[in-house]
């Protein structure tokens, strides 16, 4: 089981379908909480109206070969039905997305997430988890002493910590409350597995934040930013 750095108890707030928000981004980089506004206002348009066409066209292709400036980084399931772009109703180069089963964190994607902070100076991270994942789903139903072949044994190792945590859970909500429980883990996970994500979160050089989409309803839920504070062990650098 991973190292624990923080406890939000990932209590989604089902605040609803938030209303189309019109953003006035600051001329540079935005902030964490400016990249978190526009993720809602672009999930708002797309629940409001999956069918409305993605901001997509060739003259901003032909901009985006000169460089990338993604306003978001998002650490998604690989599951068909969950496209970060498409959710969130953004264009191209908007956001910078990385996907793995169960978005499980392990180097490739650590190094991935680094490369859009440090790099990229990309200033939010959100770990998007959904309904019925079925990676969390066959981690329920599979039994620890059962092999399933030794990549999705990796797999399911990195997910068994939040599936165990919601043993305790009714029958009808053990698969929600593993997932939620999982997109808790994979930021402890990624909190403990990359020094440079963790002080850049200290620091507050970039925000990290959980959310629980619904496939029927296309609402993304978020968690409350994460809050992370500095290793008792950490000293400030001599002047």
């Amino acid at each position: 089981m991973s190292t624990r750095t923080f406890s939000p108890r990932i209590a989604i707030a089902l605040a609803g379908v938030v209303a189309a928000v019109t953003l006035t981004m600051a001329a540079d980089a935005p902030t964490p909480d400016e990249s978190l506004m526009r993720l809602k206002a672009g999930n708002a348009r797309f629940v409001a109206n999956a069918a409305e066409p993605l901001p997509v066209d060739a003259a901003k292709r032909l901009a985006l070969v000169g460089g990338q400036h993604p306003f978001a980084t998002i650490l998604s399931c690989a599951d068909s039905r969950v496209p970060p772009e498409i959710v969130f109703h953004t264009g191209l180069g908007d956001l910078f997305v990385v996907r793995a089963a169960g978005e499980a964190t392990d180097r490739s994607v650590l190094a991935s997430i680094e490369y859009s902070t440090e790099h990229l100076h990309v200033p939010l991270v959100v770990v998007l988890g959904h309904e019925s994942c079925g990676a969390v789903k066959s981690t329920l139903e599979t039994p620890e002493t059962q092999s399933l072949g030794p990549n999705l044994d990796y797999l399911l190792k990195q997910i068994r910590p939040a599936v165990n945590r919601a043993a305790t859970a009714s029958s009808d909500a053990r698969l929600r409350a593993a997932i939620l429980e999982n997109v808790e883990e994979q930021i402890n996970d990624m909190l403990s597995g990359s020094a440079m994500l963790k002080h850049q979160a200290e620091q507050g050089e970039i925000g990290i934040v959980g959310a629980y989409y619904e496939l029927g309803s296309g609402v993304v839920h978020f968690t409350e930013r994460v809050k992370v504070t500095p290793s008792a062990d950490h000293k400030p650098a001599a002047e």
